[in-house]
């Protein structure tokens, strides 16, 4: 339930960083959807404005040069003109006016149909206003005019003049600047996304760290659980065994007394084991290492011990370590409690040898034995060769390695495991 609800908590920030990232990134881009538009018609209407100026240019020329007077016109001196020979393009058009002779410049810079130029001398003519603007020839081709009615001395209208420039460079440059425009948006969006993932990771990673810490100190506290009640069930057992003796023998109830003071203290080691072992991996405590006797701490924990059914032999040699009791007990005890429990052949009686000599404890059985290619992984924690949790060979574990000790397993030549706990002899033997 604990690790569902840390992956459940890691899963919201998840969701929130992505959530937090669309955020950033729909305002950034709409931002940029509104920029890209400004500067598209920004340039739209600065191609407009460059058309508008070349067509204003020859209207204004043309209408210095061409004379009205009397309902006539005169269009002689445009041939007079170099605007006559160039771009843009114009045409002198009666329009709605009356009838007289259209002129057109000499020079064809864009091919437009007269029905285009003649509406639009019309509208001019017609209206009494000058026209501009984009219009599509009959072949689908953008062009720019302007359209100018021609007034003679008495104000009365006598045609129009108009003017027309290609519009395709210009509409091509603009569409060239369009998809300039939006590919660089849409590259700034994607910048904008991954930095906005970035941003809120980084202003998530206390959250996470946080998170983190906690899933450790459950886990920690899971192990600290774990490693107690495994611990436990040996001295736990020893005691009910006590009791059950003492109800049945009155009489040896005195004699009972020292072993139960003693299971008892072992207990209580027992729970202050698991915060030490986190207190010296963290290295804020150290073992409390000091001169011991290995052969008599050995022996008398086997006398403490329930046997299960199992018969268990001590042979020991006067052996003096350096270590720390409370560990060491601990250590020994879960082998002797793993031999018991895993070192018997099915339907037979557990026969155990605990020998103790040169800083070694060397405990072998007559079970089954060990895989070879396994022996190692036996060691960690979760992992055993039967169907315990595999704790207590992980404490053996770690207790030898802060003792600066080995652990080593393997089989017997006839059948059955041997553990050896091997410790730094102690000085004064």
């Amino acid at each position: 339930m604990t690790d569902t609800g840390t992956e459940t908590s890691t899963g919201r920030l998840r969701r929130l960083r992505g959530l937090l990232t669309l955020l950033f990134t729909a305002m950034n881009a709409l931002g940029l959807v509104v920029l890209a538009w400004l500067l598209i018609e920004a340039d739209a209407d600065q191609g407009r404005q460059r058309l508008d100026s070349d067509v204003r240019q020859v209207s204004a020329t043309l209408a210095r040069l061409i004379a009205a007077d009397g309902g006539a016109i005169v269009t002689a001196y445009i041939g007079t003109d170099t605007v006559n020979q160039q771009c843009p393009q114009f045409a002198v058009l009666p329009g709605t006016a009356p009838h007289f002779e259209p002129y057109r410049g000499k020079r064809e810079c864009v091919p437009v149909d007269d029905g285009l130029l003649n509406r639009l001398a019309a509208e001019a003519t017609g209206t009494n206003r000058s026209k501009t603007g984009y219009e599509r020839t009959a072949a689908g081709r953008s062009v720019y005019v302007a359209a100018d009615p021609i007034k003679d001395s008495s104000e009365q209208i006598v045609g129009a003049v108009v003017v027309v420039a290609d519009a395709e460079a210009v509409g091509e440059q603009h569409d060239e600047w369009t998809l300039l425009v939006i590919g660089g948006c849409v590259l700034l969006v994607l910048g904008l996304g991954a930095a906005g993932y970035f941003i809120a990771g980084r202003a998530m990673r206390p959250a996470t760290a946080a998170l983190e810490q906690q899933k450790s100190l459950l886990d920690g506290v899971s192990q600290l659980l774990d490693g107690v009640v495994h611990d436990l069930k040996t001295p736990v057992a020893g005691l009910r065994a006590l009791a059950e003796t003492a109800s049945r023998n009155p009489a040896a109830q005195a004699e009972m007394l020292p072993r139960t003071i003693r299971l008892a203290s072992m207990m209580g080691d027992i729970i202050d084991l698991w915060p030490r072992r986190a207190r010296v991996t963290a290295g804020v405590e150290k073992p409390a290492m000091g001169p011991l006797m290995l052969d008599q701490l050995v022996e008398i924990l086997v006398e403490d011990m329930p046997s299960d059914g199992a018969r268990i032999s001590v042979t020991s040699v006067p052996t003096r370590v350096e270590g720390d009791a409370t560990l060491l007990r601990r250590a020994i005890a879960n082998l002797i409690g793993n031999a018991v429990n895993h070192g018997r052949v099915p339907g037979e009686e557990a026969d155990i040898q605990v020998t103790v000599l040169d800083g070694r404890v060397i405990i072998a059985d007559r079970g089954p034995g060990v895989d070879p290619d396994g022996a190692a992984e036996l060691f960690e924690r979760f992992v055993s060769g039967g169907g315990s949790t595999g704790i207590g060979l992980a404490v053996v574990k770690w207790v030898a390695d802060i003792h600066g000790g080995t652990l080593r397993i393997y089989n017997r030549d006839e059948g059955g495991a041997i553990f050896e706990l091997a410790l730094p002899m102690g000085t004064g033997e």
